[in-house]
């Protein structure tokens, strides 16, 4: 803790959880005990279980899009190839082309 005043001359924002770690440290005989304040402290310094989290979720995203793109082509390349045949148009022009002679 530098000066215990934040950029704009507050309360900095982690200063409750350095408060925490703080009284915590003081009032024990190991410093051990107190690696959860901490870890709470060092979360709200450096965001690394945040980032981590928003990482995977943005991995999840990515894995669950490009899962659904290459289902899409799949329905896609099924539905170019027999559009013409499943509607019908085939047997159509078959038909007109018999009528007309």
């Amino acid at each position: 803790m530098a000066s215990g005043f934040g950029v704009s001359g507050g309360t900095p924002r982690c200063f409750a959880f350095w408060q925490e770690f703080s009284k915590c440290y003081a009032s024990t005989e190991s410093p051990g005990q107190c690696r959860a304040q901490a870890d709470d402290y060092l979360e709200c310094l450096h965001h690394t279980k945040e980032i981590a989290r928003a990482k995977a979720v943005k991995a999840e995203f990515v894995k669950r899009a490009e899962h659904q793109a290459t289902e899409g082509r799949k329905a896609a390349d099924i539905l170019a190839d027999g559009v013409i045949v499943g509607v019908g148009l085939i047997q159509r022009e078959k038909s007109s082309d018999a009528a007309h002679s």
